[in-house]
């Protein structure tokens, strides 16, 4: 088989494919339903964290999920390491935007329980969304 060159379709299949490796080896780590905790820690359904943590599956991982995906799936610093050093090989510019990203902070609230699981993930939704807007005004105020 001919050697593509550096940025081929198939080198880039290839780097994705080594995060989603380390990604699968530490979900296979850990107890049942830690695959169900990420899907609704991210708002997603159950076959985003299969496509996201399978290897044959060239669907990349939104940079914005990786501190989610880390908190959930307790990743050691080895296993970070080597998912980020992999992740940075296949996005070297979203890494970039990752590390420029200001700090954050984790603030827990109680919500309300709905009754059913579409509309509780909906409500946490919109409580997400409005945060970042209003984080995101503050960012820009300032800056000026």
């Amino acid at each position: 088989m001919p050697k593509l060159p550096k940025g081929s379709v198939q080198d880039s299949s290839d780097a994705v494919a080594a995060y989603k490796t380390v990604l699968q080896a530490v979900l296979d780590k850990r107890p049942s339903g830690t695959r169900q905790r990420l899907a609704t820690a991210l708002g997603k359904n159950r076959s985003f964290i299969s496509q996201i943590s399978n290897p044959a599956y060239t669907v990349p991982i939104p940079a914005r999920h990786l501190d989610i995906i880390f908190e959930i799936c307790h990743f050691s610093v080895d296993e970070r390491e080597a998912f980020l050093a992999a992740y940075g090989r296949a996005h070297p510019r979203r890494l970039e935007l990752i590390k420029d990203a200001a700090p954050k902070r984790e603030l827990r609230i109680q919500l309300p329980d709905l009754g059913d699981d579409s509309r509780n993930r909906a409500l946490e939704k919109v409580v997400e969304d409005f945060v970042q807007k209003v984080a995101e005004l503050f960012e820009e105020n300032r800056d000026n």
